[in-house]
């Protein structure tokens, strides 16, 4: 046991995160949290972690800013290539299908813990570049912190950050700066950023494909069934939902149709 973190403060803290997140703290990663609340003490120049935790009852933007940084945000471009394989070659192509006869031809995303913004850029650029004229798009992106959603509305990408973007599409989409690539206003225009906590319902409604990867693995069982339960109030009928590779809805009772393809797995809303 921690002298600093007791169990019971662990409990006092862990309930609480997960009451206000759905984001789960078991033992193993304990330290991850203890490591945090130091950082806050020492930033609030509070002694105590009975003294931080009356300060968060009371502050809202305070408990905003250690929510945000118990989550991880870890993130790329193009990340798990066959997901937007899937995504050219198999659900862009059953939306056009599905909302060009009498729809508006308007195809509404959602990256759904989008962290910095590489997620939702990259499904704006392909977007861009598969959809016909006479098409548009709406990518709304959404996170639990702050800092992150911050640096997804500048759009300015160090050279560390852009690896895993093919080259025609950093030429096209992306202008060089000393340091990095900011990306240009055509693709920004395209992503509307969010503050979002997945414990509450987005208000979101009428959507065409949600992304939320790597997301549910932070949540219990209970969490991640309520999580599933609000996209579905937020998807159109026919509609598709990808999440992680390492996370699956088997084993979950919901509504949604398991669908493989030749690029990746997903799941899809069929009414």
């Amino acid at each position: 046991m921690s002298d600093f973190l007791s169990d019971a403060d662990f409990e006092l803290y862990r309930k609480l995160i997960y009451d206000e997140s759905g984001i789960h703290f078991s033992a193993t990663n304990r330290s991850i949290l203890e490591s945090r609340l130091k950082e806050r003490l020492r930033e609030k120049k509070l002694e105590s972690l009975g003294a931080y935790y009356e300060l968060i009852r009371k502050d809202k933007e305070e408990l905003k800013t250690l929510l945000d940084s118990v989550t991880t945000n870890l993130t790329r471009f193009f990340r798990n290539q066959p997901h937007f394989d899937a995504l050219e070659h198999y659900v862009v192509p059953e939306l056009m299908k599905l909302r060009g006869v009498g729809g508006d031809r308007k195809l509404r995303f959602w990256s759904a813990g989008c962290s910095t913004g590489e997620e939702p850029y990259t499904i704006a650029m392909l977007l861009k570049e598969i959809l016909p004229v006479g098409w548009t798009c709406e990518v709304v992106a959404s996170d639990i912190s702050l800092k992150s959603l911050m640096v997804g509305k500048e759009g300015f990408y160090p050279d560390s950050r852009i690896q895993g973007i093919p080259e025609a599409y950093l030429a096209k989409y992306f202008e060089r700066k000393p340091s990095g690539y900011q990306i240009k206003d055509e693709v920004k225009k395209l992503v509307r950023f969010d503050y979002h906590n997945l414990k509450n319902d987005s208000g979101l409604r009428g959507l065409d494909c949600v992304f939320c990867r790597n997301v549910l693995i932070y949540f219990d069982e209970a969490a991640q069934k309520a999580t599933i339960e609000r996209f579905w109030e937020a998807m159109a009928p026919k509609s598709f939902l990808f999440i992680g590779h390492s996370e699956s809805l088997f084993g979950m009772n919901t509504r949604f149709e398991f669908v493989k393809t030749d690029w990746a797995c997903f799941y899809k809303k069929s009414i």
